[in-house]
């Protein structure tokens, strides 16, 4: 996938003018999740935009009780009507628990893409292991792989993967739930930069090949802030410091 540096993560916001908001200036990918309940509003959002639809990629993910292989295809058709598209650009397994069986599970999302109603398959909170499993047993590619990333949690052995098979990461989280700025590291290179904390710990993740960002925000000004932060150049030092940082919280642990 050719995904840009920075996305919208929509959990939370069940706005729909944010979303036409973020479209309007300058966004291109929309991730949301069944479970996060605001796929209407997120494509109620998408049908306001001028954004034409095939500029933007629509992503969405099935939760750990949609993974039943008789479940996945319904599931899929209702978050397709909700987000008011004839196909998903990107669907992932949102947690590889509850009904899943990657031997069950991974076949029904290929025949959803066989089908046209998924276009590309991600997978998002998987371990190595269960990644490599992902890659043997589906026939589409891996699309991407979803996870938690951001100064106090950072696993590069994920991105070191992903390099290897050709896949996207997509960073969820990327502020630090908001603590970005207790973290020192960060407010030292905000400082040099003259910029906010929050803008370096998204320009430290885009710097990671091959990782897109998906910051929350609803307002106009943080949507352009966070936007513009993928253009923020961190010097290799300044990016190895943060790397350095001794971690602290996984936001969403398993």
């Amino acid at each position: 996938m050719d995904l840009p540096p920075v996305g919208l993560g929509t959990m939370g916001i069940d706005d729909p003018d944010a979303v036409a908001t973020a479209l309007s200036v300058g966004y291109r990918h929309l991730d949301t999740a069944r479970i996060y309940d605001n796929e209407a509003a997120v494509g109620e959002g998408l049908a306001a935009s001028e954004v034409a639809r095939d500029e933007v990629t629509v992503a969405t993910k099935l939760w750990i009780d949609d993974l039943a292989p008789d479940e996945v295809g319904p599931a899929a058709r209702e978050s397709a009507d909700r987000l008011g598209v004839e196909a998903i650009d990107l669907l992932y397994v949102h947690r590889p628990r509850g009904a899943y069986d990657p031997e069950a599970t991974l076949p029904a999302l290929d025949r959803l893409v066989d089908e046209g109603l998924v276009r590309n398959v991600g997978v998002s909170n998987f371990e190595p292991a269960q990644l490599d499993r992902a890659l043997d047993v589906l026939d589409a590619p891996l699309a991407a792989h979803q996870t938690e990333l951001h100064p106090l949690f950072y696993r590069p052995e994920l991105l070191s993967h992903a390099r290897e098979h050709g896949y996207d990461v997509v960073a969820y989280s990327p502020l630090t739930g908001g603590r970005v700025r207790e973290v020192d590291a960060v407010r030292s290179v905000a400082a040099a930069h003259d910029a906010a904390p929050e803008a370096v710990a998204i320009a430290w993740a885009t710097a990671k090949e091959p990782v897109a960002a998906i910051p929350k925000a609803s307002s106009e000004a943080h949507l352009r802030a966070n936007l513009a932060a993928a253009d923020l150049d961190l010097a290799p030092d300044e990016v190895a410091a943060i790397d350095a940082v001794e971690r602290e919280e996984e936001l969403f642990p398993e």
